[in-house]
């Protein structure tokens, strides 16, 4: 597989940090504790997290390094978590997955919003009900809009759980940390 520039970051075990304290109390809190797949997941912080918290995660990103350091850790600590390294604006969304999430995935810059929003009305679509899509990203009143504006143009009615902030103390900024439910169809007019 091509060497990506990740790997290179990778090096340092602990690139990105810790996971948002809004993301950890978010998990914590939520029930019940299913199957998360956790796309473009680096060296899974997230997914390691998850792991501990009780929830079963496959974790998808294109670092080979990335991967192979949260394999490494999850088989140490016993979690029911794997792996696999793979296009996650590609992977399918099964009907066992309970829970998306996107961590740092979504920016919406001009450049991006074409591809962003093609991937996450892709990810909505195969959400089956019932089913969570949480995203955290960079705070900004424009990007948050964008991404609340998918959601309402979907064909799809969603239960908000959390529409809140964190902070990213290793980045000095703040997180939009967004999850909805899939509820099922806009019941028509």
């Amino acid at each position: 597989m091509k060497k990506v520039a990740y790997d290179t970051y990778y090096l340092d075990e602990n690139y990105f940090g810790q996971p948002y304290p809004g993301l950890v109390s978010f998990f914590s809190e939520y029930q019940p504790k299913g199957h998360v797949l956790d796309l473009g997941c680096g060296q899974g912080r997230d997914a390691l997290l998850l792991g501990q918290l009780g929830y079963t995660v496959t974790g998808v990103d294109h670092s080979v390094v990335g991967i192979t350091q949260l394999n490494q850790h999850a088989s140490v600590k016993g979690y029911v978590v794997e792996g696999i390294v793979g296009n996650a604006y590609a992977f399918p969304i099964s009907e066992q997955i309970d829970v998306v999430l996107l961590d740092s995935m979504l920016h919406f810059h001009k450049i991006d919003l074409k591809n962003e929003t093609t991937f996450v009305n892709n990810i909505l679509n195969q959400l089956r009900e019932g089913a969570v899509f949480v995203n955290c990203m960079l705070q900004g009143t424009n990007r948050e809009q964008v991404l609340k504006n998918i959601l309402s143009d979907s064909p799809h009615e969603w239960e908000t759980l959390a529409d809140t902030y964190t902070e990213y103390a290793e980045a000095n900024a703040t997180f939009h940390l967004l999850a909805v439910k899939k509820r099922g169809p806009v019941p028509p007019d």
